[in-house]
């Protein structure tokens, strides 16, 4: 199995890069894991609470859980991927069966900022995009699909994720062994991956 982990900052187009990959190989050959469903299970707290966790912080991750599923995938076993709630800022009781295929993408903002993870990745990228253009992004999403308010959104990019892209996520691009300046559909950038893929496979 080849491990390919997605990195880069909140809404740089690491979704729109996983998808090209996706259409350029092979049907079925490709599986996806995102950093997302791995958020910690914070049923203790209330919602009030949970809605002012830092998510954009390494310490949100559950990366023992990531890195015990990407051994086991390694090793040919299927998973049970959690299935992380937006609208409730927690895990809930779903999972997604998740099995072995031939190339596995990791995709998620701070994944190349844990070492055991990095460490299993066979080709790291990180996705560059303008910071104004992802704040854009982000607030369409968080107000468009996760039920967030325009305040809440610019409060929580203020306090929350310009900080800690500053320092972790924007750090962690000397990790890649690809920078991918996402401006629209980078296809060249693209091509290359896929063979390296391809080169790796064979």
């Amino acid at each position: 199995m080849l491990i390919i982990g997605i990195a880069g900052g909140t809404g740089c187009g690491k979704t729109t890069v996983v998808k090209q990959l996706i259409d350029e190989l092979p049907k079925g050959e490709v599986g996806v894991i995102s950093q997302d469903s791995y958020y910690n299970d914070l049923s203790d707290l209330t919602l009030e609470e949970r809605r002012k966790t830092n998510f954009d912080h390494p310490k949100s991750i559950d990366f023992d859980l990531l890195e015990v599923h990407l051994k086991s995938l390694k090793s040919g076993d299927s998973i049970n991927q959690p299935v992380y709630s937006f609208l409730e800022c927690n895990r809930t009781e779903k999972t997604i069966p998740t099995h072995p295929s031939k190339v596995m993408i990791v995709e998620g903002i701070l994944i190349l900022t844990n070492a055991k993870i990095r460490d299993m990745f066979d080709i790291k990228i990180f996705v560059h995009a303008d910071s104004d253009e992802r704040l854009i992004r982000r607030l369409k999403r968080d107000v468009n699909e996760r039920g967030w308010n325009l305040d809440e959104t610019l409060e929580k990019y203020q306090s929350n994720i310009k900080p800690m892209h500053e320092q972790f996520i924007e750090p962690s691009k000397e990790y890649a062994d690809i920078i991918i300046p996402n401006n629209k559909y980078n296809t060249v950038a693209v091509d290359i991956v896929r063979t390296i893929i391809n080169e790796k496979l064979s």
